[in-house]
């Protein structure tokens, strides 16, 4: 019972979190842009919680899985200073482009807070493994490594690309230790496991706030990049559609996650924020990439699109995702055997 009430807990915060920094997002540059916001509304369904502030009615909703931002003249024709079409080119697309971007910086922030609390790796040496080169050569714990083949190494991804670039051969690895200069000759091993070149040490982490930071943002990219190209393979056929999983599939994963603590449960949560801003990006009707599609054909042919017609591809384009999630649902049961 608890394990389930922690799992739909945990589920809710995500889903919240993710829908809130996304439509959040589109609500931010509206208002900088001058466009009068309607309502904005976190979670679909009936209301739970409704009130009104400077022009725009907040809604909270029963289902958390979605959320919209409703702008004066988005959907149907409006004049005046705060519609939607009123506003150039340049400012519709910020607000579009914008719910995707919140994302990111959501992830990149619960990223950059995982890695504080973990500590940030840096090219102090903490262990050395018995038996492997490092230890071999004469490495010792403490050693701070400055050098290796007379390049500078300021950080321990430096040092792991170094390391893993040099495919077996001898490395002169310099550190400091104890305010003398050492070198050391180390000839690395491969690991079985990852296929890599390793030398059998572990950094020493601490806490930084601007490395925590810096590796926030690194590993966001890098999520991005292999979603990118899983979306490039699932296209082309070399990927197959069986990993993709839905709502159900995602609160399954949340469960599991919410096993192992805390900072699994943060984890997911950027790495599902990342997917809901890559895929949003997807140019497809009624999510924000098809939305900046036809921006872009708006920008090429010198006018607007007739909305009546943008509305109506876009409410097509809606329908059909919404088939393809029940149709995920249903898989993500059948999947995990809900029934």
């Amino acid at each position: 019972m608890a394990s389930t009430v922690i799992t739909a807990a945990a589920s809710i915060i995500i889903f919240t979190l993710m829908v809130f920094s996304h439509e959040f997002g589109h609500f931010i540059a509206a208002k900088k842009s001058g466009v009068t916001v309607e309502e904005f509304s976190i979670g679909m369904g009936p209301k739970i919680l409704s009130w009104g502030r400077k022009g725009t009615r907040y809604s909270l909703r029963v289902f958390p899985i979605g959320g919209y931002v409703k702008m004066l003249g988005e959907e149907e024709k409006a004049n005046g200073e705060g519609a939607y079409y009123s506003k150039p080119l340049g400012k519709r697309m910020a607000i579009i482009l914008a719910g995707p971007v919140m994302n990111i910086i959501l992830a990149i922030l619960l990223f950059s807070i995982i890695f504080y609390i973990v500590g940030t790796p840096t090219t102090i040496i903490a262990t050395v493994m018995e038996g492997y080169p490092a230890e071999v050569s004469g490495i010792r714990p403490g050693d701070r490594v400055v050098y290796i083949n007379d390049q500078r190494v300021e950080s321990w991804e430096r040092l792991q690309l170094l390391v893993s670039s040099s495919k077996g051969e001898r490395m002169t690895i310099t550190v400091n230790r104890e305010g003398q200069t050492v070198a050391f000759d180390v000839f690395p091993v491969t690991d079985p496991d990852t296929g890599q070149s390793i030398i059998g040490i572990t950094p020493v982490a601490a806490k930084s706030v601007a490395g925590s930071v810096r590796l926030g943002i690194k590993r966001s990219f890098e999520v991005i990049g292999l979603m990118v190209s899983y979306l490039g393979q699932l296209v082309t056929g070399r990927a197959s559609a069986e990993d993709v999983v839905g709502a159900v599939g995602v609160i399954q994963l949340v469960n599991q996650a919410a096993k192992t603590g805390i900072l699994n449960v943060m984890f997911l949560a950027a790495f599902l924020s990342l997917n809901l801003g890559v895929i949003n990006l997807l140019p497809i009707p009624a999510l924000d990439g098809g939305k900046m599609v036809f921006l872009l054909l708006e920008g090429v042919r010198g006018k607007p699109i007739d909305i009546e017609k943008e509305g109506l591809i876009h409410f097509i384009g809606f329908v059909f995702l919404i088939l393809l999630i029940i149709m995920i649902t249903w898989k993500d049961i059948s999947r995990f055997n809900l029934f």
